[in-house]
């Protein structure tokens, strides 16, 4: 079976002063692995001194990290200011020797820009599709208030099949509105604009197009939806679908998501800070 590997850092999140929770794509990879039946792999990293907050994440692939990646964050309502407050330690070529021989596609999951440079990224691409999440080219890996500019390294874009936006971060890489134009710049075939429980809009073959997004879910968190929704994107792709048809299935998964926590009315203060 082609098999999809989720790598990238966790991280030690601290929401509104209280006590630290795991956060990071890997926590989501592995609910959304579970969802859809895949026998995927998951590759991560932290500190050994912070092992007991992620004693839970299992199985995954551990290599080892002089230090993890850290949030603080802070909610005045519905809006959210993030502080970073640890680095982790950025990926080298050599750390993709521990992917799995059958896996076909890799989802890379930064938290800052920097955690993959490009020879990380090519290193993990070599004769695999790769996937990236963008908020990897706008966050500046420094401690403080998180800051966000589009100064990426352009080389970090070579060897991405596919490559996630959020609308947030689709502004500040196209310095305004993103259209097909914005999208085609980047030079990535494939650029999924994520909208949360609205769906998303795929950027691919010369065209846009729109999926998922006939009845948003309303009042309900969005944490995590767009690490659960390229997970599965990456997943569908894997195993044949065309890029539109990937979207689609991986937005209902997000919906069906969304629709657990809305029935369950889930604080985003419980939950872990995927982004």
């Amino acid at each position: 079976m082609a098999r999809v590997a989720v790598v990238g850092n966790v991280s030690r999140d601290v929401v509104d002063g209280g006590a630290p929770t795991p956060g990071g794509c890997p926590q989501f990879a592995a609910d959304a692995f579970r969802r859809l039946g895949h026998d995927g792999q998951i590759v991560t990293r932290f500190a050994t001194a912070d092992a007991a907050l992620f004693v839970g994440l299992e199985p995954v692939t551990l290599l080892p990290a002089a230090a993890t990646s850290g949030f603080s964050m802070t909610y005045d309502g519905d809006e959210r200011t993030m502080t970073v407050t640890g680095l982790g330690q950025p990926w080298r070529p050599e750390d993709a020797a521990v992917l799995e021989p059958d896996v076909v596609w890799v989802h890379a999951a930064p938290l800052l820009r920097g955690d993959f440079p490009p020879a990380a990224l090519a290193a993990l691409g070599a004769g695999r599709h790769l996937s990236l999440d963008g908020q990897g080219l706008v966050r500046r890996p420094s401690v403080g208030r998180l800051e966000e500019d589009a100064a990426f390294d352009p080389d970090v874009l070579e060897n991405v099949t596919a490559l996630k936006l959020s609308e947030h971060e689709a502004g500040i890489v196209a310095g305004g509105a993103f259209d097909l134009a914005a999208a085609e710049r980047l030079g990535v075939a494939e650029v999924l604009l994520t909208l949360g429980s609205r769906g998303a809009v795929v950027f691919a073959d010369g065209r846009e197009t729109p999926v998922g997004g006939e009845a948003p879910v309303t009042d309900v968190h969005t944490t995590g939806a767009g690490d659960t929704f390229m997970v599965a994107y990456a997943v569908f792709r894997a195993q044949g679908g065309d890029p539109v048809d990937a979207a689609l299935a991986a937005a209902r998964l997000v919906r069906e998501l969304l629709e657990e926590r809305r029935d369950k009315q889930v604080s985003p203060r419980s939950v872990p800070s995927g982004r």
